[in-house]
């Protein structure tokens, strides 16, 4: 496939389905059939072609750019990336990372190893498409080093730094290979937890936790917001607010759902809600929370749901997975569905203890056992569950205990037009290398 220039290096793997029909009577066919005459296709409109093309899921666009010059230049063509930003339709993807853990992370950093091996895990990326139950494989070889993905959102996936300090973010469009660098934050950081949505006109990117109060030690206490539209309004991390007391931010994810926040406050389990327009932060209480395992907040379809086993020992309730969805005008917890009890128990064989994470996309969750390439993924729409097939790509790398599959929902897109607002910005922006 064509790459999309020079400097990038993408893999997409493409299968081609068979027929039985042998090649003569498809000869035949195209001769004798007046719906494929060249003299019918040759006179198509121009922009009936756009159309069509726009409609295409990303492997197939690329590897339709190599049909001719004109298709090749339609990615550079802005009369086409405006068609396809208004026809092409929503695909619920999901890109995966090789990361190390945290607590691995930091005894390497504390032992001398250098950022630089922590970084070779992440210089891929893996595109799940879970209508197709397909992966493909997306070289992110642009990302400076000691660069770890943090969020995504509407196409672009947010990097953050893992040395300490003010974090200098960075917004990526992994199929054109653009990277766009944010101003630094003003407080520094160890590993915070990252927040980021984006729309057609509009980025707000929060982070929160891990406040740096000495070179060896620090605290949740303060959360920095980024803000720009495109009616001229821009907060370049002026708005800060305050945690709750006592909050514990493990996850290092925060959800969005209207116009609020969400992430995982640990022992005791609950969840922390930041009002992005009020910039103020609360805590609501999560459902079951002494007999949580495992829990994780993600969104789909506009709701906030809650993920996790649920072991009550001293009781004769059969250990189970469930999900809540939050109801927003009064805080409370309705369960919406439940793992059937047989799948269950080959999960947990499967899993062992030692935990899970989810992400959610539209209709569906992905729930990935750690330190495995084992994963279960649930269609609201159908209400079936299937086990995901493994990322091929990723089997070289073997029995690694350190690097787990960290997901984010990703949405592929040829054009993220929202990152030209920060061309206006006229501050100026730190480095990102060294």
């Amino acid at each position: 496939m064509e790459g999309f220039n020079p400097s990038i290096g993408i893999s997409l793997p493409y299968t081609f389905a068979s027929s039985s029909t042998s090649s003569g009577s498809h000869s035949n066919f195209f001769n004798s059939s007046p719906w494929m005459d060249s003299r019918i296709w040759s006179r198509l409109p121009h922009r009936l072609i756009d159309r069509v093309i726009a409609f295409l899921p990303p492997p197939a666009f690329f590897r339709a750019r190599t049909v001719c010059k004109r298709w090749y230049a339609l990615l550079f063509s802005s009369g086409f990336l405006e068609l396809y930003l208004q026809v092409s339709p929503r695909r619920h993807w999901f890109l995966f990372f090789r990361q190390h853990n945290l607590k691995s992370y930091i005894y390497r950093n504390n032992n001398g190893t250098s950022s630089s091996d922590h970084h070779r895990g992440n210089c891929q990326g893996y595109l799940f498409d879970p209508y197709e139950l397909k992966w493909y494989r997306l070289s992110f070889a642009f990302i400076p080093p000691s660069f770890s993905p943090a969020s995504s959102s509407a196409g672009l996936v947010c990097w953050l730094s893992d040395d300490a300090g003010c974090k200098s973010p960075l917004l990526c469009n992994p199929l054109l290979g653009s990277l766009t660098p944010l101003p630094s934050t003003l407080r520094p950081r160890l590993f915070p937890s990252i927040g980021l949505t984006v729309t057609n006109s509009s980025i707000d990117l929060v982070v929160a936790g891990d406040d740096l109060i000495s070179p060896f030690a620090v605290k949740n206490l303060s959360a920095e917001s980024f803000h720009i539209d495109g009616g001229g309004f821009y907060s370049i991390w002026g708005t800060t607010s305050s945690l709750p007391r006592l909050c514990s931010l493990e996850s290092g994810r925060m959800v969005y759902v209207e116009g609020q926040f969400y992430c995982m406050n640990y022992s005791p389990f609950s969840i922390l809600a930041f009002d992005v327009a009020a910039n103020h932060w609360c805590k609501i209480q999560a459902p079951m929370r002494r007999f949580l395992r495992s829990p994780s907040l993600v969104e789909s379809h506009g709701k906030m749901i809650l993920v996790a086993a649920v072991e009550k020992s001293k009781l004769n309730v059969p250990k189970s997975l469930r999900m809540w969805g939050l109801q927003q005008a009064c805080g409370t917890w309705v369960e919406m569905e439940r793992m059937p009890q047989q799948l269950y128990v080959q999960f947990e064989e499967l899993e062992g203890g030692r935990g899970f994470d989810c992400v959610a996309h539209g209709e569906f969750i992905v729930i990935v056992i750690r330190g495995s390439d084992k994963a279960l993924m649930f269609d609201f729409c159908s209400k079936r569950w299937v086990w995901v097939p493994p990322c091929p790509y990723t089997q070289s790398h073997g029995s690694d205990g350190d690097q787990e599959l960290h997901g984010f929902a990703y949405e592929p897109k040829l054009a993220t037009p929202v990152t030209a607002l920060l061309d206006q910005l006229a501050l100026p922006f730190q480095s990102f290398t060294g």
